[in-house]
């Protein structure tokens, strides 16, 4: 196909998404998939086609990580760069397929066949370390199979024909609860949801005091009848399937093995508030994911669970569609992911007013979590009372944890609220254990002296992320590593969130590079307050968490980087020419800077 016949693929997409820029994220990824980038002639055809700028168009391109505006090389390869994955030699393998390929990271090869670079977490985190193949998912790397998938890359096998192996992704699952029970029975909760009425079931939800799974925690019940009472054209559900903090992928696994517990889920809230669409938004890692999940629905469809007529029910009409995501943090942020759903950058929204009354479309819109969704099957069956019998008086229900890191089993553990730290590690068979990051980079450190603290929103409130680090690990890194990926995943939007974390990121590479004082740690006491007090969304409120939490509980990591005790600059002249000394074979006084006499 020539590239300047763009019309041959790109009509059946925009036919398929009915010429709608609200659908313009997925009718770019669709677009890229013909070819490794967004041809400029494309672009242009597709400004004709959905009558908006080319601006626009490219200013949501450029604002995702897996959209690119100029060639990435057929094969497209992302390896993952959570601390998890550096623990397990990410970087090793990467600078090892880089050689082979003879590929600059960062860069495409001269033949414009390959591109090597890190991206975020990949949610594998149980099985890497994992890297991305255009968006396909490969885990558990080791050298041999970085070799295998350098020479399938030279010779220029298709992703198709490679070895199924390479993309296996296991559940994992280690302990099980009420939500991982394999009992469910797809259209129970609808047929009991049913007999119950809409308002008493809104009514069970409320008595179960289940609190969001996200990580915000809010009432599900509340914000259900806040959505079902607020005035509007329509109503509108969406599940927040972009599980993006490092070190979580228990969403990954309810999709994976529960999908109808989540799709049965969004159907309880649509009928709850009078919706008729509800929309699943996929992070972009998950691609894999999407053809398994259009199955289900439409076997879903076939079994009237759902479309119009639900289980016979006539005016009970809901349906359900996926859209993809394209790589962006940010996007886990209810507002910033209904922008996306709207085909914009996923930029939040000034809030209020708030997406129950004023969500997707302007429209009365609930985000839920994909576990909080698949929680209320269980409340339409049996009831909130019995729900909220089960964990703490302020944690109602079982929390899915996600654990990896240094464990000899890493994976999805299902414990009710109130599990301490203590009985996850000695689960997961951890060992030597010197802290647990609760929660994602966004979350608490957690060290040895408070593993009796409890999993649960009065004490350690999480999404979902449990990362276990031994008594080897450098905290320090470890919290560099989180500093670096906030700084990557701002989304500009805010000036206090774009340069304050860069900001902290060269401080802790200051710190690192033996440039630190004790001085920086005051500059960072600054750059947290600011970022509390004037950033946009919690992105920036939280960003100095982990740097915080380290400084304060493994102080020493930091202390032995402290070469100065007077304020030092982050840029040395003479440090920074090392590079060249060593390329040049010279390191007599005539190389440094600090030898040298000003001239006369």
């Amino acid at each position: 196909m020539p590239e300047n016949d763009h019309a041959s693929y790109l009509n059946p997409i925009l036919s398929r998404y009915r010429y709608q820029a609200t659908h313009l994220m997925q009718i770019l990824r669709e677009a890229q998939e013909c070819y490794d980038y967004l041809h400029p002639d494309a672009i242009d055809y597709l400004t004709a086609e959905l009558r908006i700028p080319r601006t626009k168009i490219e200013g949501v391109a450029s604002f995702y990580s897996f959209f690119y505006l100029r060639s990435r090389g057929r094969y497209r390869v992302l390896f993952s760069d959570n601390i998890t994955d550096r623990m397990l030699g990410n970087v090793a393998l990467m600078k090892r397929m880089c050689n082979q390929l003879w590929v600059e990271p960062g860069k495409v090869s001269e033949d414009g066949l390959v591109s090597i670079d890190l991206t975020s977490c990949t949610g594998m985190c149980d099985q890497g370390p994992a890297l991305l193949v255009n968006n396909i998912a490969i885990t558990r790397l080791d050298t041999g199979r970085v070799d295998e998938i350098c020479d399938l890359i030279r010779e220029q096998v298709p992703l198709a024909q490679w070895p199924q192996e390479f993309f296996r992704v296991t559940d994992n699952i280690r302990r099980k609860d009420i939500l991982l029970d394999d009992s469910f029975i797809s259209g129970a909760a609808l047929a009991a949801a049913l007999i119950r009425g809409p308002e008493a079931l809104l009514a069970e939800v409320q008595v179960s005091n289940l609190r969001g799974r996200g990580g915000a925690g809010f009432a599900t019940g509340v914000k259900w009848e806040s959505c079902r009472n607020a005035p509007g054209e329509a109503h509108y559900v969406v599940c927040n399937a972009d599980e993006g903090e490092p070190g979580t992928f228990k969403d990954r696994v309810l999709l994976t093995s529960y999908a109808d517990k989540v799709f049965e889920g969004m159907a309880l809230c649509g009928f709850v508030i009078g919706a008729r669409k509800g929309m699943l938004y996929l992070r972009g890692e998950y691609h894999y994911l999407l053809q398994h999940l259009n199955a289900v629905l439409e076997r879903r469809r076939q079994q009237k669970l759902l479309g119009s007529g639900i289980l016979g029910q006539t005016g009970f009409d809901f349906d359900i569609e996926i859209h993809l995501g394209a790589g962006a943090y940010i996007c886990g942020e209810e507002s910033a992911l209904i922008e996306s759903l709207e085909g914009k950058r996923g930029t939040p929204r000034n809030r209020p007013p708030f997406p129950v009354t004023h969500g997707y479309l302007n429209q009365p819109t609930v985000v839920n979590n994909v576990e909080t969704f698949a929680a209320t099957c269980h409340i339409a069956q049996k009831g909130g009372a019995w729900y909220a019998g089960i964990g703490t008086g302020k944690s109602a229900g079982s929390k899915i944890l996600s654990v990896s890191g240094d464990c000899e089993r890493p994976g999805i553990y299902e414990y009710p609220f109130g599990v301490s730290v203590q009985r996850v590690l000695e689960d997961c068979g951890a060992k030597d254990t010197q802290a647990v990051q609760v929660s994602g980079p966004s979350g608490i450190t957690v060290a040895a002296h408070e593993f009796g603290r409890r999993i649960a929103f009065e004490d350690l409130p999480t999404a979902g992320a449990f990362m276990v680090f031994d008594a080897t690990r450098d905290m320090f890194e470890v919290a560099r590593n989180f500093v670096h990926f906030f700084a990557h995943e701002s989304c500009g939007f805010c000036t206090p969130c774009r340069v304050g974390t860069s900001l902290l990121k060269n401080l802790m590479d200051k710190l690192h590079n033996g440039h630190g004082s004790p001085y920086d740690f005051t500059e960072i006491e600054r750059l947290n307050q600011i970022l509390l007090s004037m950033s946009h969304c919690g992105l920036g409120h939280t960003a100095c968490n982990p740097v915080l939490d380290t400084i304060a509980k493994f102080r020493p990591a930091y202390e032995q980087r402290l070469q100065q005790l007077e304020f030092t600059p982050a840029f040395n002249l003479d440090w920074s020419l090392q590079a060249a000394r060593r390329m040049t074979g010279r390191d007599d006084s005539g190389a440094h800077m600090h030898d040298r006499q000003e001239p006369r």
